[in-house]
């Protein structure tokens, strides 16, 4: 299950979230379209993932995972191969929509509430495992992407990259994630032996509703402090070959983008290790934090050496902070109804941080420069990192953790 759902996410992030800075270098080289034209339509990309992703997670918990991930790789496939294609603005804007109910039911919400009844004592660790995808098709899927468009052309290019989904997505959704929980096929969470009772294993916490999730304010600190974090995150990546390629070239920005995923791959084996150990809300205000200092650092210092630098340590945080969400949503209110909570808070979340790609692009096209919005972007990641932390209650290990 859990490698299923890592390859899944590869085709995920390499073609919806780290693919759409590339389509937004082609098709303003190619169209003479302008930046903010191209980032509005990232920004519908984000919308529509964000208006479906509550359905999204509540049909994951009544249907099963099958159903939604087979539709929503149809959807990526038929997005990507349309972005290729596009000759107007109107025809750019919904084949961006498309892509995002693709993306809305194969990233993290689609993914994690997939596993939550798979696991309780290592759900941290499962949902970590399955987005290292993520690192996957940032490494692999933008300097791919980059030659293969190089090569055959934009319309070509893409074209075959829906028909690779394809091929390898639809057999592993049609076999290996058909089960809905571990009971169907005669195991138990986690693949374990249930606790003997007496044995001194702590409880899992008690499950909550959706309604009773709604009512609580550490619910609400979630999704603020991930609604602002991301928003930036995602206007960061989004525009990342576009801010580098003037210093270091086309191609040194797309190596760039491959160390950056690089990093953020070592953030998530990092995170694989300690992440049911630790109290995941100080690790996602400290990697806030750290984001922060990135952004400011490339926004007073926009040199090669800088961006360079500013950039693997953003990449390093960028892995846990897409990660941490759902793994406090699952800790927190349990596994009963997280796909209807986690797309609860996925649906305030990326309606939000929809609009990172458009923000980046006009305040680039506002000041000409990078600059001002790179450092904006870090007063705000500081203060999502003190939302998430306050009121916190002192937390420790996942329920039935050894530790």
């Amino acid at each position: 299950m859990v490698a299923a759902c890592t390859v899944t996410a590869a085709f995920a992030w390499g073609l919806g979230l780290f693919g759409a800075s590339v389509y937004l270098k082609s098709l303003s080289a190619l169209h003479g379209w302008s930046i903010s034209l191209i980032s509005g339509a990232i920004t519908g990309f984000y919308l529509t993932s964000a208006a479906s992703a509550a359905v999204v997670g509540a049909q994951i918990d009544r249907r099963g995972a099958r159903p939604v991930l087979l539709a929503g790789t149809l959807a990526l496939a038929i997005g990507v191969f349309a972005i290729g294609r596009v000759g107007s603005a109107l025809a750019l804007y919904l084949s961006f929509a498309v892509l995002g109910l693709g993306w809305s039911c194969l990233s993290s919400t689609g993914l994690s509430a997939t596993l939550a009844p798979w696991f309780e004592r290592h759900q941290g660790r499962a949902t970590t495992l399955a987005l290292m995808g993520a690192s996957a098709g940032s490494i692999l899927g933008v300097p791919l992407l980059l030659l293969s468009i190089e090569r055959l052309g934009l319309a070509s290019a893409l074209a075959a990259t829906a028909a690779l989904t394809l091929l390898v997505l639809l057999p592993l959704q049609g076999g290996v994630l058909r089960h809905r929980r571990p009971e169907d096929i005669g195991q138990t969470r986690d693949g374990l032996p249930p606790a003997p009772s007496g044995s001194g294993m702590p409880a899992a916490r008690a499950p909550m509703t959706r309604n009773q999730a709604l009512r609580s304010g550490s619910f609400w600190r979630v999704v603020v402090a991930f609604a602002l974090a991301l928003t930036m995150q995602i206007g960061f990546l989004t525009h990342h070959v576009t801010l580098t390629a003037p210093v270091l070239g086309a191609a040194g920005a797309g190596l760039l983008v491959s160390g950056a995923g690089l990093t953020a791959l070592s953030g998530r084996i990092l995170l694989a290790k300690i992440v049911d150990r630790v109290d995941v809300r100080l690790l996602g205000s400290a990697m806030m934090l750290l984001q922060a200092i990135s952004l400011a650092v490339m926004a007073a210092w926009p040199g090669k050496t800088v961006l360079i630098g500013a950039s693997l340590s953003f990449g390093f945080t960028v892995g846990m902070v897409t990660t941490l969400s759902p793994v406090i949503v699952r800790r927190e209110f349990g596994a009963l109804s997280f796909g209807a909570i986690y797309g609860a808070a996925a649906t305030l979340i990326q309606f939000t941080s929809a609009f990172g790609p458009g923000l980046y692009g006009v305040l680039r096209d506002a000041f000409s420069s990078y600059r001002p919005g790179l450092a904006a972007a870090a007063v705000v990641n500081a203060a999502a990192a003190l939302v998430l932390v306050s009121g916190r209650r002192p937390a420790g290990p996942a329920a039935g953790s050894p530790d």
